[in-house]
């Protein structure tokens, strides 16, 4: 990364307090989603790197002894540094976040007296909420389908409920064997920022390709995977929300979509289920599982692109 513009001073005598620091870490890490943990400890690391130091720990050791100043002027610093880096607005401010995160986490329990108040970059979310639509989804279905192994199964299943249940490729992957109900044709998810899974009753299609598929996987335990890889090298291991991006990519590219991700699965569905309920957000919410329905319109004003029927309506005066 560039080289840091505000130099945080090296604990010096306050290096006892370093077991301190990796002690909050560790608490602030244990409050946190599987995902979200992953995420976080490369965003602190990132900062570690920039500050100059080996671990997470040890940064944070030397930045939260900083006064509200400096520790402002640093985080400002590193804002834009990955900036100049040219990393993506998205992860820039969620390297932020992770900083607010703990710092935040240091002064509940009285490790500082401030707040971290450095503002994200500015971002437009949500520029395409489409994803490949209905009809790309069908092409991935179908470009699975031309696999009659166990992969193809697998494949088949995964994408089901990364568009029919509209399932964040995290939620996909935390599933156990004993999560998918069969008899009852439901699926206990763990949904973003849950502590607790929930039940969602899944409809036919989806029970049909997860059935296939356990056919194939055969009887395992109730808290064995239920999705893994298949490859030889890491036969039997729980999938990874990697691995899913793969496959569908693959798919993606077999079915000459060119690029698509598994959120833009989830981008369809959402934009289909708003089309299907005449942008009901509030039924699509509790599809969905957003908290804001806020988040929901801005789904809507894409689906029904009131920026394009205006330019029309100009365009149609000139």
């Amino acid at each position: 990364m560039t080289t840091a513009l505000v130099t945080i001073p090296a604990p010096g005598a306050l290096a006892p307090m370093a077991a301190g620091a990796a002690a909050l870490f560790r608490l602030w890490l244990g409050s946190k989603d599987a995902g979200t943990v992953r995420a976080y400890q490369r965003d602190l690391a990132s900062f570690a790197t920039f500050a100059g130091f080996e671990t997470a720990a040890g940064a944070l050791d030397a930045f939260l002894v900083l006064d509200a100043g400096a520790a402002h002027a640093a985080a400002l610093a590193f804002r834009d540094g990955c900036r100049a880096d040219g990393l993506a607005v998205a992860t820039v401010n969620r390297r932020l976040a992770a900083l607010r995160s703990v710092v935040s986490l240091a002064r509940q329990v009285g490790r500082v007296a401030w707040a971290l108040d450095v503002p994200d970059l500015p971002a437009v979310k949500y520029r395409d909420t489409r994803g490949p639509g209905v009809a790309g989804f069908r092409a991935l279905v179908d470009a699975a389908a031309v696999r009659l192994d166990a992969k193809g199964a697998r494949d088949r299943a995964v994408l089901r409920l990364l568009f029919d249940c509209a399932l964040r490729r995290a939620e996909v992957v935390s599933l156990n064997a004993g999560h998918y109900d069969a008899a009852g044709g439901a699926l206990w998810v763990l949904g973003k920022k849950r502590h607790d899974r929930e039940r969602m009753t899944l409809p036919a299609p989806t029970r049909a390709a997860l059935d296939a598929w356990l056919v194939l996987r055969g009887a395992v335990a109730a808290d064995a995977p239920l999705f893994i890889a298949l490859d030889r090298a890491t036969a039997g291991v729980r999938l990874t929300g990697r691995s899913v991006a793969r496959v569908v990519g693959g798919l993606g590219l077999a079915a000459g979509l060119g690029t698509v991700r598994p959120h833009g699965l989830r981008h369809a569905a959402i934009t289909h289920a708003l089309d299907s309920t005449n942008g009901d957000v509030r039924r699509v919410a509790a599809f969905s599982r957003h908290r804001k329905l806020e988040t929901l319109t801005v789904y809507d004003d894409a689906r029904r692109d009131h920026a394009g029927d205006v330019a029309a309506l100009v365009a149609g005066a000139a």
